[in-house]
């Protein structure tokens, strides 16, 4: 392939995306890494292997309202997905 074929097709895959809604998962993806760093219960890497021998206990106040943040970020994530492949340009 020529380099002018390589840069017509770049060109044409690029056009392809809906500015808006790129700008929209990529924000809303960058804050759904950060309320999953938020969430890190235990310190160390024995508690994330399962090394915690901490007993289970009901999320409350602050940490349930960021997991339910957490949860709707994940669906705003997969709607935003779905809709770039879907709506035209």
């Amino acid at each position: 392939m020529r380099r002018s074929e390589v840069r017509r097709r770049h060109t044409e895959v690029a056009a392809t995306v809906n500015p808006p809604l790129a700008i929209g998962q990529d924000l809303v993806g960058i804050f759904l890494m950060l309320a999953i760093l938020f969430q890190a219960r235990g310190s160390g890497l024995s508690a994330t292997f399962g090394g915690d021998s901490s007993v289970y206990r009901s999320r409350r106040g602050v940490e349930r309202r960021l997991w339910q943040f957490t949860i709707l970020l994940a669906i705003m994530f997969c709607v935003f997905s779905e809709a770039s492949f879907l709506l035209p340009h």
